[in-house]
């Protein structure tokens, strides 16, 4: 039974918890409670006892842990991947401990869970905030696990608090495109990198629904004739490193190739023979560029005069160093190519670099592409890339006093469209095309739990379809593209049109005349 204890000027409850061993009734912030008569301290002390022995005792010095100690020791103690632990890490120093950090554990309650969400929220866009709280929520749930909170402030009650339709948070429309659109931007990418490793790379990911990690971590021994094995990604963490880790979710496939685009990336491999990068050791189908190559706008290359002037590089190199073994007309083009790229001989072209950047080929390739426009960067404001009007669609003009060289831009194919949105668009094309829902998720690496889908298995009859489903609406996009023009200064795209060409183009038939000539002669 709890007995009162007399201190100098109050009384204090003690109560037995073991033989030998006894507590002082303490508070909610843990701190022993001073009363101020003898029978208030024993009656707290045999309520505390019997709670103690009913089980429903609980130590007030259990959390009153800061929410910032308590976060580093949960941070510490997961094993994850490096990108799950990269993301935690930002939510927590840069979201969370910047309000919770010096409170204990046990002091947070639902309100401020609530007050702090309200207010990163008129910063910061719902959707990122939702997954703030998220993490939140995990970490409460953790120390509710180990006893040292009783509820989860961060849960949310159903029913409780602003009511709103279906609008509520809802975020912008995720752009999409058509294959046409696809067709395009890849060759607007490979003008504005001056190679045609992008063109390639964009056509493989609008037409698989890769995701940007598994095409940049692409390795050659896994681009096959009749599928692309997707086996490892690339993950670029805040430092800039590249990790090479399995998909997301453990998304291993094998994604059916079309003989197109099979013969597309092989050729690509045959032409670029790519060699081990030096950060992983591995052959991938795909290099990145150098750093000042990145924005497409830091001088034009030997590539860009010989598509200008419609010669070889070999040729320009010849103009550059060997003038006797050129023709006088070849020349003239060439130099004339030269002064209205603005080229500099002895380049600014770097040696390229291991792999993209997926902020750098968002910023300066991508974006320009599809929406004609370079974007905002200190200390220059958004600017439409500036071309030169010839050969068709345009060469982005590079270079000091590009834009005054300039006589074309570009008008937007789908503004707002991102890389990701390639990934959308294959879905929606596929929805389009009819496809079984069970191949669509195959393809894309979704799972559906459903039960519906255990009973649901991909035939060949089901890839056969799609297949030529993707192919037609790949001719169809060719024939658009050869409507437009019929040749490109992509090399890749411009082989594609000419092969193309000959086959849709009918078989030249005489003239009346010459048949009437003909019959005279005869």
């Amino acid at each position: 039974m709890g007995f009162a204890e007399k201190r100098k000027n109050c009384w204090r409850g003690r109560y037995k918890t073991a033989p030998g061993k006894h507590l002082t009734v303490a508070g909610e912030n843990g701190k022993a409670i001073r009363f101020a008569a003898n029978g208030e301290a024993q009656r707290a002390a045999s309520e505390a006892e019997h709670k103690y022995r009913r089980g429903d005792w609980r130590n007030p010095a259990v959390g009153q842990e800061t929410f910032g100690e308590y976060a580093n020791r949960w941070y510490e103690a997961q094993d994850l991947a490096a990108s799950t632990m990269q993301n935690y890490k930002r939510h927590i120093e840069e979201h969370l401990l910047t309000d919770f950090e010096d409170k204990a554990l046990a002091s947070i309650l639902r309100t401020d869970v609530d007050l702090w969400e309200k207010k990163e929220k008129a910063v910061y866009a719902a959707s990122s905030v939702k997954t703030w709280r998220s993490t939140l929520h995990l970490i409460f749930e953790d120390a509710i696990d180990e006893g040292l909170l009783t509820s989860n402030p961060a849960a949310r009650r159903r029913g409780r608090g602003k009511r709103a339709g279906r609008s509520r948070n809802r975020g912008p429309e995720k752009v999409v495109t058509d294959p046409l659109g696809i067709l395009l931007t890849a060759e607007r990418v490979a003008l504005l990198s001056g190679r045609d490793d992008e063109f390639v790379a964009v056509v493989l990911k609008g037409y698989t629904g890769m995701r940007w990690g598994e095409v940049v971590g692409l390795e050659a021994e896994f681009a096959r004739p009749s599928s692309i094995r997707v086996e490892w990604q690339l993950y670029e963490l805040d430092t800039g490193e590249l990790v090479r880790c399995p998909p997301k979710d453990d998304s291993y496939r094998a994604i059916d190739a079309m003989d197109w685009l099979s013969a597309l990336v092989a050729n690509h491999v045959a032409r670029t023979k790519p060699t081990p990068c030096p950060c992983h050791g591995k052959t991938y189908v795909f290099r990145g560029q150098g750093t000042a190559r990145t924005g497409g706008h830091q001088g034009a290359k030997l590539v860009d005069v010989a598509r200008r002037a419609e010669v070889s590089t070999g040729t320009v190199s010849n103009v550059l160093n060997h003038l006797d073994r050129v023709t006088e007309a070849k020349r003239v083009r060439v130099e004339q190519a030269i002064a209205d790229l603005g080229f500099v001989r002895g380049g600014t072209v770097p040696e390229h670099a291991a792999h993209w950047r997926r902020s750098g080929f968002a910023t300066w390739l991508f974006t320009p592409a599809v929406s004609g426009w370079y974007p905002k960067r200190a200390p220059q404001e958004a600017r439409p890339v500036p071309l030169l009007g010839e050969p068709w669609p345009g060469v982005p003009a590079r270079g000091r006093g590009a834009r005054n060289r300039a006589d074309a831009c570009w008008l937007p194919i789908a503004k707002g469209l991102t890389p990701h949105g390639l990934r959308h668009t294959h879905r929606t094309v596929m929805e389009a095309l009819g496809t079984e829902r069970v191949l669509m998720d195959d393809r894309m690496g979704h799972i559906d739990c459903s039960v519906s889908a255990r009973y649901a298995h991909v035939t060949p009859g089901m890839r056969k379809r799609l297949k030529l489903g993707l192919t037609e609406q790949w001719e169809a996009a060719l024939d658009a593209r050869l409507a437009l023009c019929p040749t490109s200064p992509v090399r890749v795209l411009n082989d594609l049109l000419h092969a193309r060409a000959s086959m849709v183009q009918p078989p030249r038939q005489q003239s009346a005349g010459s048949s009437r000539q003909d019959l005279n002669l005869g």
